[in-house]
């Protein structure tokens, strides 16, 4: 029977020879599978940051994405048993074992210890003959000791996430009896933030790592301006729905500038993503006001959002939210996005 401790405290030859044993193994024929190893289990959650198991059902599961196949692959299993560990360590198989789902809310509530782990069992594997082309460093640790970092944590404050925790935790007070509450409520608190980190990451991968409103790209600038580009979503967290907290279509990559101005309604964006100014922020731009034009005039600030080839646009339901609820001016209702030739495609 294992326990915490085999997670928490494993050491780097104990990782070794769990490798060995892997990368020794054939796939299961027929039957039950082997039991997953801490190794196994740790890699799971550290994927669980890039990848929602809940977008894949049994007849999906072939569809996962990086870096589920490649660790299927490795542990000799099939993608779906990869995406049910997942499943287990974050509570949402009700049967999944108590003993992970404490290792998973102690590393997820430490993002420090979870990378330091993570470092800990890729140097294990490339000891063991395992290298990246079977195993990638996914987390992009590997021979950096920079922090893990959780994309989009200012969005979620405190009160919102204790009133979200404690709506959850009573459900699962009546099922999960075998858990203690502290564990239960550490764990809740560490999916709402590994969700918005998962959510943040794919609307910066959508809109090319780039500012929607301005064109702002700090991509060729390194990991030290990560901070220059912010994800956030549209209908803020704390008032939408457990799926729309997830939903990339709500959500804008903005320089610090134009999110604060989108946030307090200087900002507006239509059904026909054609960006509009408050009035008097407009006025300000159009009289000359240094400051105002530097960040308000056009250029630099687009007529249209700058989205890339491809990108998926945010939701029109959202939008709509934004110009009803926080835009301090008025617009009309536009066109369809679809039906818009305003809305210009970075390059």
């Amino acid at each position: 029977m294992r326990t915490v401790k085999d997670y928490l405290a494993i050491n780097v030859a104990e990782a070794r020879n769990q490798w060995r044993v892997i990368d020794a193994r054939q796939p299961a024929v027929s039957g039950r599978q082997v039991d997953f190893t801490p190794v196994e289990t740790l890699m799971c959650l550290a994927a669980s940051l890039l990848v929602n198991h809940r977008r894949y059902g049994g007849s999906t599961a072939h569809r996962a994405e990086q870096p589920v196949p490649a660790m299927a692959a490795l542990f000799r299993r099939p993608n779906s048993s990869v995406l049910a560990k997942m499943a287990n360590l974050d509570g949402s198989r009700r049967n999944g074992a108590r003993h992970e789902i404490e290792v998973a809310a102690r590393l997820l509530a430490t993002p420090g210890q979870l990378a330091t782990t993570y470092r800990l069992l890729l140097q294990a594997a490339r000891d063991s003959g395992i290298k990246a082309d079977r195993l990638p460093d996914f987390l992009l640790l590997e021979g950096d000791d920079s922090d893990l970092l959780l994309l989009g944590q200012e969005e979620l404050l405190l009160e919102d996430l204790e009133g979200a925790v404690q709506a959850a935790a009573d459900n699962w007070a009546t099922e999960r009896t075998d858990l203690a509450q502290q564990v239960t409520e550490r764990l809740l608190v560490a999916a709402a933030r590994v969700g918005q980190h998962r959510f943040a990451g794919e609307v910066l991968r959508n809109h090319g790592h780039a500012c929607v409103f301005c064109g702002l790209s700090v991509t060729a600038a390194g990991e030290r301006a990560r901070r220059m580009l912010v994800a956030s979503h549209i209908k803020p967290w704390r008032i939408s729905r457990p799926a729309e907290r997830l939903d990339p279509r709500n959500g804008l990559t903005a320089c610090p500038t134009h999110d604060v101005a989108f946030d307090t309604g200087l900002l507006m964006v239509n059904g026909g993503l054609r960006i509009h100014l408050a009035p008097d922020i407009a006025s300000a731009a159009a009289e000359g006001s240094p400051g105002a034009q530097a960040a308000f005039g056009r250029p630099p600030l687009a007529e249209a959002l700058l989205l890339p080839a491809g990108a998926v646009a945010p939701g029109n339901v959202y939008l709509a939210w934004h110009r009803d609820n926080v835009y301090s001016g008025s617009a009309p209702r536009s066109v369809r996005p679809e039906h818009s030739t305003l809305c210009r495609r970075a390059t």
